[in-house]
C-alpha cells in the first residue's frame, strides 16, 4: 500500500451512487508530447524515468476541474512492455504510477487505474486464451491495486471478450469499482461489430459500475453510442470523446492537435445519458476546464442551490402576491383555464418592425401571450428582456420572455429582473442555457453562476422582497416563474429528480420540450406525481423533412421518433406543402394525446413560420 494519504475506501462508489454529473480528466499523451516527450518512446516507463512531467500532467488536470483521473498506465501490460523489455517491470511500473496520481490528486481527486486493451487478439480470434489473457492482465491490475487506486478503468476495448477478461481479472483482485469502456468505428459499433446497447446490456450483468465509450472517432458518434447505452441499461454512463486528428503511431493513437470543440458536446453527452464526462485523445485541460464549467452550471448540488441560495437563507419581508394578481397569464394558469404561448426569436438586428407586425397578428388571434427567445443557440440577437418590453408597449400582447443563465453571474441576473420588473414585464421561464461552443462565436465565455433552479431560487426571493442576501428590494417582484422540462430525456429519474428541484425552488408552471411521444409525457408525469404544477405542452409544427432532421439531431433534449421522420419523409416526396401540412397535423396529434394531462400550448414558430404556428392555436382551441 503506498504510503501517500488516499481517500477513504468506498468514496469514488459514493460519488458513481450519488446521480450527478461528474468531470473526467483528458488524455495523457497529448499533455507529454507538448512537453517534449517523443512519440517513440514508452510513455508507461516515464513513471520510473520521469515521475515529475507525469504528476505536472495530473496536476494540470486536477486544477482545470477533473474529479476524477487516471493514471498513465494504459499500456502498462507485459504484452505492450515487452516491446520495450520492461515486461519485468509491470507491477512495479502500474504501482509508481498510483503515486504519482495520489500525489496530484490530494483529495480534490479520485484516482482510477487506467487499463487497455493487450494489443493482441484473443481465442476465438487469436492464439491468445481466455484464461491466458486474465493472467496478463492480472499482472499489471495487481500493481494498481496494491498502488491503492480507487477503482479501475478499462477502456478502449474493441472485444467484449477480451474486456470480460479484464473485468475478471479485476474482481479477483478487488472489490473496487469498475469503468468498462468501449471504442466503436465510424459505422457506430467496435471493430467485431458489436453495438453500444448490445455491449450495454452485456457488461450490466457481469455487474460493472460505470459502462462508457472513450476514444472513439469524435463525439457526434460517441453520442449516438451513449444514447443507445441509456435505452437498455440503468447503470451510469461515462464518455469520453477525442479531439483533433489522429497520428498513428505504433498501437497508439497520437493527436498533435488540440481543437477546442469538446464544450459544445458536454450539454449533448449529458442529456444522452452520460453521467461521467471527459475526454480522451487530444484533449487538454483546456477540454477539461471548459466541460467543468458547463457540468457546474447544469445540475443542482446536493442541496436545492450550490449558492446558499437556501430556504432558510431568504427573509420572507413581504408574502409573495399571489399568483392571480400577478400577470394575465398567472391569473389564468391560477383559474385552471388552459393558456396559449406562440415563440418567437428577436431579430438579429436592431430594427424592431417585423417584432412588432408578427406580435400584433399573434395578439389579434387571441393568443394569451408571446414568448420571446433569449440568444437561442448561442447566436447573437436582440436580447429577449428589451424585445418583449417593445412587444408590450408596441403590440399590446403580454411576454413571457426566455432568460438564460449562461451569459450573466447572479448579481447581473439580478438587475436585469429588477429592470424587467420595472418595465412591466411578469412572465419568465427561466433556463439554463446552452454553452457558447454551439454558436458561430468560438472564443465566447460562459459564466453559469448559477443555473436554473439556482436562480428559480433566487427569483422567489425577489418575490418576497428580499435579495440572495436576505437585503431588502423593497417592494416585491412580481414575476410569474417558469422552468423547462424534457420528459424524453435519457435519463427519466435525473430529469424527474431537476424537476422536482424546480418545483421546491418556487416554480409556477413548466413548459416541456416540443413533443412529439405523447408516451414520455405520461410517464414523466406519472414519475412526477408528487409535484404538482401546470405543465404546458411544447409544440412545433414542422415544415420540412430536414426540420424534421434537424430537430432529431442537432436539438440537445428533443426526441423525435421514426415513425414522425418517416411521416414527414413520405410528406415532403409529394411535395414542400404536403410536409408543412403533415407538420402542422403532428403537433396537433401530440396535442390531442396529451390535452387531459396539460394546460396550455407553448407553439414554436419554426423558421419565423408565424401562419403555422397560428394554425395550431387556432385548431387546438377551436371555433371562437
Amino acid at each position: 500500500m503506498s504510503e501517500v494519504s488516499r481517500r477513504e475506501p468506498g468514496s469514488l462508489l459514493e460519488l458513481i451512487q450519488d446521480r450527478r454529473v461528474h468531470v473526467l480528466d483528458g488524455a495523457m499523451g497529448t499533455l507529454l508530447y507538448t512537453k517534449g516527450v517523443f512519440v517513440n518512446v514508452c510513455y508507461d516507463e516515464l513513471n520510473l524515468n520521469d515521475a515529475d512531467l507525469v504528476e505536472c500532467v495530473h496536476r494540470e488536470y486536477v486544477q482545470a476541474g477533473a474529479e476524477i483521473i487516471e493514471t498513465n498506465t494504459f499500456g502498462a501490460n507485459p504484452v505492450k512492455l515487452s516491446s520495450f523489455g520492461l515486461e519485468a517491470k509491470t507491477e512495479e511500473i502500474n504501482r509508481v504510477a498510483v503515486a504519482i496520481a495520489r500525489r496530484a490528486a490530494g483529495v480534490r481527486a479520485h484516482v482510477l487505474g487506467a487499463v487497455g486493451p493487450l494489443g493482441v487478439r484473443i481465442e476465438p480470434f487469436g492464439p491468445t486464451s481466455r484464461g491466458e489473457a486474465q493472467a496478463i492482465f492480472t499482472r499489471q491490475l495487481t500493481g494498481l491495486v496494491e498502488g491503492g487506486v480507487d477503482g479501475i478503468i478499462l477502456e478502449t476495448f474493441s472485444d467484449l471478450n477480451e474486456l470480460h477478461q479484464a473485468f475478471l481479472a479485476t474482481r479477483q483482485l478487488s472489490g473496487i469499482p469498475i469503468f468498462c469502456q468501449i471504442t466503436i468505428g465510424e459505422d457506430g459499433r467496435t471493430s467485431y461489430g458489436t453495438a453500444p446497447d448490445a455491449v450495454a446490456a452485456e457488461v450490466t450483468g457481469w455487474g460493472a459500475e460505470v459502462i462508457g465509450v472513450n476514444c472513439s472517432v469524435g463525439p457526434a458518434i460517441l453520442l449516438d453510442a451513449i444514447d443507445q447505452m441509456a435505452r437498455v441499461t440503468d447503470t451510469p454512463l461515462s464518455a469520453q470523446p477525442n479531439a483533433g486528428l489522429p497520428r498513428e503511431v505504433g498501437d497508439r493513437k497520437i493527436y498533435l492537435a488540440s481543437p477546442e470543440y469538446m464544450a459544445q458536446y458536454a450539454r449533448r453527452m449529458i442529456e444522452a445519458g452520460a453521467r461521467f464526462v471527459g475526454g480522451c485523445c487530444g484533449t487538454t485541460p483546456e477540454h477539461t476546464r471548459r466541460i467543468k464549467e458547463f457540468v457546474e452550471g447544469a445540475q443542482p448540488p446536493a442541496a436545492v442551490d450550490a449558492s446558499g441560495l437556501t430556504t432558510s437563507n431568504i427573509v420572507e419581508s413581504y408574502p409573495q402576491v399571489p399568483l392571480a394578481d400577478r400577470s394575465k397569464w398567472g391569473a389564468k394558469l391560477a383559474s385552471g383555464h388552459m393558456v396559449t404561448t406562440v415563440e418567437i426569436l428577436p431579430p438579429r438586428g436592431w430594427d424592431s418592425s417585423d417584432l412588432i407586425a408578427d406580435a400584433e397578428r399573434i395578439r389579434d388571434a387571441g393568443v394569451d401571450a408571446m414568448a420571446v427567445l433569449d440568444s437561442s443557440r448561442s447566436k447573437s440577437r436582440m436580447s429577449a428582456i428589451p424585445a418583449a418590453l417593445i412587444i408590450q408597449e408596441r403590440a399590446g400582447i403580454e411576454t413571457l420572455v426566455h432568460y438564460r443563465c449562461r451569459d450573466r453571474n447572479m448579481m447581473s441576473m439580478i438587475s436585469d429582473l429588477l429592470g424587467a420588473t420595472a418595465g412591466g414585464i411578469r412572465n419568465v421561464l427561466l433556463v439554463t442555457g446552452d454553452p457558447p461552443p454551439m454558436g458561430p462565436y468560438r472564443d465566447a465565455t460562459s459564466v453559469f453562476d448559477i443555473d436554473s433552479i439556482g436562480l428559480t431560487n433566487v427569483v422567489r426571493g425577489l418575490n418576497r422582497g428580499v435579495d440572495p442576501g436576505g437585503n431588502s428590494i423593497g417592494e416585491p417582484t412580481r414575476f410569474v416563474v417558469g422552468v423547462a422540462v424534457n420528459p424524453a430525456a435519457a435519463d427519466p429519474d435525473r430529469e424527474a429528480g431537476r424537476f422536482a428541484w424546480k418545483v421546491d425552488a418556487g416554480a409556477d408552471f413548466a413548459i416541456t420540450q416540443p413533443l412529439f411521444d405523447a408516451e414520455a409525457l405520461e410517464r414523466f408525469l406519472e414519475r412526477t406525481a408528487a409535484r404538482t404544477i401546470p405543465i404546458i405542452v411544447g409544440l412545433w409544427p414542422l415544415t420540412s423533412l430536414r426540420n424534421a432532421e434537424f430537430l432529431a439531431n442537432e436539438v440537445p433534449g428533443v426526441a423525435v421518433p421514426d415513425a414522425v421522420l418517416q411521416r414527414m419523409a413520405e410528406a415532403e416526396a409529394h411535395d414542400g406543402e404536403s410536409a408543412r401540412e403533415a407538420g402542422i397535423s403532428i403537433a396537433l396529434e401530440a396535442l390531442e394525446a396529451v390535452r387531459g394531462l396539460v394546460q396550455g400550448i407553448h407553439v414554436t414558430a419554426p423558421s419565423g413560420d408565424v401562419d403555422a404556428a397560428l394554425r395550431v392555436v387556432q385548431a387546438a382551441l377551436g371555433p371562437a
